[in-house]
């Protein structure tokens, strides 16, 4: 079904042995299109920390209770590996997040999540890429090592904050046209399906939908994002009630595609 993620926000996320907190925000990567954590304060409990959670822990989301399930305890979240999410999320915080929890990795494979098209079920753990089947010399695993490290600090940071991308301006091929307002999401394999744009500056009083595909580039510097559409093709888009997100018939009405 699909949801936005101005009602994802606020949301409280309970664990196996209690409440974890409560939703601030959530990362998406902008080459897929996909949500990839949960940005969740913890409050009181945890030094008020804030800590990511992953959809492949997500078990299920109860809108009318307000309530994401995870399959975590509490003990695991606050054991895991600690991330400023006031900064950008690299990949090594990533890769040691899911080796934390045993994830198979999101952007080893070509589907949607790595090896799937949705982030559970997953049967075992990630295969570590230092484990052999036979004894290493140390100084070789020493250079590997090395190499990974290299890979990952060096790998380009596609995660983007939903919270920070909103208010981003809309800039068409002819021109600005609007803002970003909200994203809409497949809350089963947490897949963004549009990209809800404010024009009432050009258009009063009108929001429309537009595919990610139509996206040519999120530009952090300069809060912008670039799509390959006309103004007048923005204007022409569906137009969208932020009071009322479609659902799953109603999307696919308005062009919702798969994402591979």
């Amino acid at each position: 079904m699909l949801h936005n993620i101005k009602e994802l926000t606020g949301l409280t996320v309970g664990a196996e042995d209690g409440e974890l907190g409560k939703v601030k925000d959530a990362y998406f990567d902008d080459e897929r299109w996909t949500i990839r954590h949960l940005v969740v304060d913890t409050g009181s409990w945890l030094a008020e920390r804030k800590v990511l959670i992953s959809p492949r822990a997500v078990r299920g989301i109860d809108w009318d209770e307000e309530v994401i399930h995870v399959d975590l305890t509490k003990q695991q979240v606050e054991d895991s590996p600690s991330i400023d999410t006031d900064r950008p999320v690299s990949r090594q915080h990533e890769s040691d997040y899911y080796r934390y929890f045993g994830y198979p990795n999101y952007w080893e494979g070509a589907n949607l999540w790595g090896d799937t098209m949705m982030p559970y079920p997953w049967v075992g753990a990630a295969v570590d890429p230092l484990v052999q089947s036979r004894p290493v010399d140390p100084e070789v695993a020493r250079e590997i090592k090395g190499r990974i490290d290299e890979e990952l600090n060096t790998a380009n940071v596609h995660l983007r904050s939903c919270d920070e991308v909103m208010g981003y301006e809309i800039l068409a091929t002819d021109g600005s046209i609007g803002e970003v307002d909200d994203f809409v999401f497949d809350d089963a394999s947490f897949a963004i399906r549009f990209v809800v744009v404010d024009t009432r500056k050009w258009l009063p009083g009108k929001h429309v939908a537009i595919p990610p595909s139509a996206i040519d580039h999120v530009s952090w510097q300069d809060r912008e994002v670039d799509v390959k559409m006309t103004r007048e093709a923005v204007k022409n888009s569906p137009e969208y009630d932020p009071a009322n997100p479609p659902r799953d018939a109603v999307g696919r009405a308005m062009g919702a595609a798969p994402i591979p």
